[in-house]
């Protein structure tokens, strides 16, 4: 559990982040990950950018996705072969955004803190735990939990559920369409950070009213006071 904020039942929201490309730029590691396994399995190396964009919807999707631009078929055991050569990478390049850490200190003056995110709960946990960051949130859901993954709404509404708020005092910070597309589907409000490498998926959309976007972290602090008066 991460530290109790003692709020009256009125000042009380909850604010859930995506991990990679939200609170950790993840890319070198999850690229290279990637070109070990189709190098490994006979396929020709891909570019960074080309994985970056494949990324956002789990690891099965990236995978399936990254065999496919390697000219390779795709078999159950790519993944699993995935996640092991991810095992042996997750911190080489993976950090903390600058400006996270106080970001988060923002946050959580005003209720609990979630991580919701595609990746698989184990390696979320262990890059949250290898930089610092897992005491501040109260929970984490990983991928490959009893919900389905984003954009499906079931997992965001389950920790507003489970935190004893409403979907209107809960804001959801992201990087990607996936992101986007679950806040607006869970009914929740959304803060779109412009400095991840999910921005790529957000280009053809819109934000709407009472959706916010930020181009760095030290915009969010202001946004989550916006959102905690109700504006």
């Amino acid at each position: 559990m991460g530290n109790a904020v003692l709020l009256g039942d009125m000042d009380r929201r909850l604010i859930v982040f995506d991990l990679d490309g939200t609170l950790v730029d993840s890319h070198r590691d999850i690229a290279n990950t990637a070109n070990a396994l189709v190098e490994e399995l006979g396929g020709h190396r891909l570019t960074h950018e080309a994985v970056v964009r494949m990324v956002g919807e789990g690891a099965a999707l990236l995978v399936a996705r990254a065999m496919e631009a390697a000219g390779l078929p795709n078999r159950p055991a790519a993944l699993t072969r995935y996640l092991e050569l991810y095992d042996e990478r997750l911190l080489e390049h993976t950090r903390p955004y600058p400006g996270v850490m106080a970001a988060l200190d923002a946050a959580r003056t005003h209720g609990p803190l979630a991580v919701l995110t595609n990746k698989p709960l184990r390696p979320s946990l262990c890059i949250l735990e290898g930089l610092g960051l897992r005491h501040y949130f109260d929970t984490v859901l990983g991928g490959d939990g009893p919900h389905p993954r984003k954009p499906d709404p079931a997992a965001l509404l389950h920790l507003v559920t489970a935190s004893g708020v409403t979907p209107a005092e809960t804001l959801l910070v992201g990087d990607s369409a996936a992101d986007h597309q679950t806040a607006r589907a869970a009914g929740v409000r959304c803060c779109m950070v412009r400095y991840g490498f999910g921005r790529v998926s957000m280009q053809d959309r819109v934000l709407a009213d009472g959706e916010w976007a930020v181009d760095q972290t030290t915009e969010l602090p202001a946004v989550f006071q916006a959102f905690a008066s109700g504006q």
